[in-house]
């Protein structure tokens, strides 16, 4: 299953595999394995410290036989320090070099935050702090006109034959509509049955814009990072909710949220280190939720948003 992006009309992978917080040591056997199971498309950003490992995993998948170029749906997302016109394509290009790539599928701002410059050959990737001592955030006044002009120019110049977007709101939505030459093919944002976001995705769909959801399980991946609003909230994979809809269909409660999301058109790109999880997740859609379910399932927003820069050192309200 996959969904047709506007302008290119290259078919994007309805469930793919993210590469956030997958361990460098072990990424690139665990895209390997991921391609040899089954998965397409995979999610990665500068930020996440993995983008050599993964071109690995990709590379030997290749050259093993399992699978073309082509087969393969590469996502990767520009990092907050790389956002002025000096320093886009230049960075494109170095994710491509990590990636051992020619092309992204995919290209996107990770967020539209604009954090000051971080020379990659002193500290790369930069994260979120600055100054990691100080443990303080350095902005830059570049609009994100600016960048989107440079990721523009990325697919002119072959590097990239989709661009999108990450994390924007719907005000943001609109004023970079007005201007691009080129239409964000994608907005990626978090998802899950505590922060559903129905306004912000029906904007994107009225606009021809494909949703990625990130986070579908919402807290559990926030668990291990000590987020106070995981900790205190309890687990969708636990919800009564969740659980009994699972259970009616002989499916795991994992396999009811994504369903959740990807009956509807959007896309998922959970992540597991686990061989059997990886095949449960990629083989979820063999069911289809009844309406009821769906809206049971969304009944459980609470406006509830785990990945939030209003958390971070610099305290950014980006969704305010």
């Amino acid at each position: 299953m996959s969904i047709a992006l506007k302008p290119s009309g290259q078919k994007m992978p309805l469930v793919g595999f993210g590469l956030w917080k997958v361990p460098p040591e072990i990424c690139a056997e665990t895209i390997y394995s991921a391609i040899k199971v089954g998965y397409r498309l995979f999610d990665g950003a500068q930020d996440y410290g993995n983008e050599k490992e993964a071109g690995e995993g990709v590379r030997r998948a290749i050259a093993d036989g399992l699978v073309k170029r082509e087969d393969i749906f590469i996502t990767s997302k520009l990092w907050n320090t790389y956002h002025s016109k000096e320093h886009v394509l230049e960075m494109t290009k170095k994710s491509l070099n990590d990636w051992g790539l020619d092309y992204f599928d995919l290209w996107l701002i990770h967020f539209p935050i604009s954090q000051k410059y971080v020379d990659p050959t002193v500290r790369y990737p930069p994260n979120l702090l600055y100054d990691v001592e100080a443990g303080t955030m350095e902005f830059e006044d570049v609009p994100i006109s600016e960048t989107w002009a440079e990721m523009e120019k990325a697919v002119e110049l072959g590097y990239a034959k989709n661009i999108g977007i990450s994390n924007f709101c719907g005000g943001l939505i609109i004023d970079l509509l007005r201007y691009a030459k080129i239409p964000p093919a994608t907005l990626q944002i978090e998802h899950h049955p505590y922060l559903t976001q129905p306004e912000l995705i029906a904007l994107a769909k009225q606009r021809g814009i494909a949703i990625t959801a990130y986070s579908s399980f919402g807290p559990q991946s926030f668990l291990e990072l000590g987020h106070a609003g995981a900790q205190n909230v309890g687990l969708l994979l636990e919800s009564d909710h969740v659980t009994s809809i699972a259970k009616s269909h002989s499916k795991t409660p994992a396999q009811v949220l994504l369903r959740w999301a990807s009956q509807r058109g959007i896309a998922v790109i959970p992540k597991s280190n686990k061989k059997e999880r990886l095949i449960e997740n990629l083989n979820h859609v063999d069911f289809d939720l009844a309406p009821e379910e769906v809206e049971k399932i969304s009944n459980l927003n609470v406006g509830l948003r785990f990945n939030d820069p209003a958390d971070w050192p610099g305290k950014i309200y980006i969704f305010a």
